[in-house]
């Protein structure tokens, strides 16, 4: 027995939100999480929120920091198609009471590094949250809204692999996790907004949620995915053995932080003349240089010079959260290391959030639209959040979808429990560290060669795992890991040059012409 909505989104984040309370006025929508709704990377983000709001600032300089900071792999049509509608988007959020952080009675907007202007629109270094917390409210109490938590995605369903045509997403299974068992679900509009793939790496900034599960359901639906190689690092993540993914924002480089070796030496202007202002990718390489060079296990991120009045009103969070730990940060520096940050590719949509397969729409860090390249500008992520939720919206709002045939339900007759669990802890932990080593921030054929080899072998035994037992959220989160794995390193394979976040030893140089790198399955 399915249950039937209009609009099945997957995914609790900044993308899935707007998208339900867009559609909820005419639509029936579920929204399906993992694990609550306040679980995903949107709530974490730190930053703010890029869009031209001053005076001194234009749509025309947003779209050039942004081509340059995705190093010529920028796709310029949708860069200035979420450029022109981010300022809609601010203006919508306020409207819904997020409580942006004010000046003087206007908006106060910081900078960070990469931009050429003051636009990052923020609330205090807890943006995320603030907007995260304002939309679950709205979608608690919104009728046309209902929400499952606990619901992990298994597979999409698709009318070609059931024999039928013209094929399209006709729905998908999922995992109850209070019950554990697969129930079907059906709709004509199934929206991805599953987040990144950041778990794959053994230091992640990203929840503990963003397994690449969109990713790996469309490309196994037979999506195209693209630019894959191109994992952004973050290059400052709190290194304490007692906290795992606490972010130290870009802005406090933007409001002066430097960075610093053990003995006080700043090292960041030689390495590039913007310094500590520098993409994200060039900082990221040079504490990853400067850390194999020395033998060390972190660096320091030095604000102290601040005025402490000034460091309380900019990041009161941070400060916190370091205090609790024993860092007081208008004292000392921070210790940071470089962290998987952000999924720069993704599943393959147009400006309307279509992919390759009719019903299936997918947005937010789970996609390629075009505007990152080969590396994001930051503050960049959570308005293409806004922006595509939108745009996918309008586009089933515009058309017209027939329900969906009957489909049958899940089949786990022939299966029995998993004896040993510890099969999967092991091959987790293995793949995170051996894509650390081998598919992280600099990359050789020899590493990625090797990192190809323990992947199939990896998939063997999941393959072998998954036909044979029930499925756990442990295994299928495992499974989609293991795909992008597979994903990542075929594109960082197929490039032969360096480029925004893919830097390999072999292909040092930047290629005079370049495309994405578009996988098809």
């Amino acid at each position: 027995m399915s249950q039937d909505f209009d609009v099945l989104i997957v995914g609790s984040g900044l993308a899935g939100l707007s998208a339900a309370l867009h559609l909820a006025p005419t639509h029936r929508v579920a929204v399906l999480t993992k694990r609550s709704m306040s679980d995903g990377s949107s709530g974490w983000a730190q930053g703010g929120i890029a869009a031209v709001m001053g005076e001194d600032d234009s749509f025309e300089r947003h779209v050039d920091d942004t081509l340059v900071a995705g190093a010529g792999l920028s796709d310029p049509a949708a860069t200035r198609f979420v450029v022109e509608h981010a300022p809609e988007s601010i203006a919508w959020l306020r409207s819904l009471g997020v409580p942006f952080s004010q000046e003087n009675g206007h908006l106060h907007l910081t900078r960070e590094g990469g931009h050429s202007a003051r636009r990052i629109v923020h609330v205090t270094d807890a943006t995320g949250a603030a907007v995260q917390q304002t939309l679950i409210a709205l979608v608690r109490r919104t009728p046309n809204i209902t929400v499952l938590e606990n619901h992990t995605l298994v597979d999409l369903i698709t009318a070609g692999k059931l024999g039928m045509q013209p094929n399209r997403c006709l729905g998908l299974y999922a995992l109850d996790g209070a019950t554990d068992e697969v129930l079907t679900f059906r709709a004509p509009r199934t929206i991805l907004a599953t987040g990144g793939a950041g778990k794959v790496y053994l230091y992640t900034t990203n929840p503990d949620t963003a397994t690449g599960d969109g990713i790996a359901a469309a490309w196994r639906a037979g999506c195209r995915v693209t630019n894959m190689e191109f994992i952004q690092f973050h290059p400052t993540c709190l290194y304490h053995p007692h906290v795992k993914n606490f972010l130290i924002t870009e802005a406090v480089r933007g409001e002066g932080g430097k960075l610093l070796l053990p003995d006080g030496t700043r090292f960041m202007p030689g390495h590039d003349p913007r310094a500590e202002l520098a993409p994200r990718d060039v900082v990221a390489r040079a504490i990853d240089f400067e850390m194999k060079k020395h033998g060390l296990d972190c660096v320091y991120l030095d604000i102290s010079h601040q005025p402490q009045a000034f460091i309380l009103e900019h990041f009161p969070n941070i400060h916190a959260r370091c205090l609790q730990l024993g860092i007081d940060i208008t004292r000392e520096p921070i210790p940071v290391v470089p962290a998987a940050h952000y999924t720069c590719g993704g599943v393959h949509t147009d400006l309307r959030g279509r992919t390759d397969l009719p019903g299936l729409h997918a947005i937010g860090e789970t996609t390629y639209t075009g505007l990152h390249g080969a590396n994001r500008l930051a503050s960049n992520s959570l308005v293409e959040c806004m922006v595509f939720a939108r745009s996918a919206s309008q586009d089933i709002l515009a058309t017209s979808a027939e329900a969906p045939p009957a489909v049958p339900p899940w089949d786990d007759s022939r299966v029995t429990d998993a004896d040993e669990a510890v099969v999967i802890s092991h091959n987790w932990d293995e793949l995170r560290r051996f894509m650390w080593d081998y598919v992280g921030i600099v990359r050789t054929n020899k590493r990625l060669e090797r990192a190809a080899h323990r992947i199939a072998l990896l998939q063997d035994e999941i393959q072998e795992f998954y036909g044979a037992f029930h499925v756990t959220r442990d295994l299928l989160e495992l499974r989609n890991l293991v795909t992008v794995a597979e994903l990542i390193v075929k594109s960082a394979q197929s490039r032969h040059e360096s480029r925004g976040l893919h830097f390999s030893r072999d292909y040092p140089q930047m290629a005079p012409d370049t495309k994405p790198t578009t996988l098809v399955p």
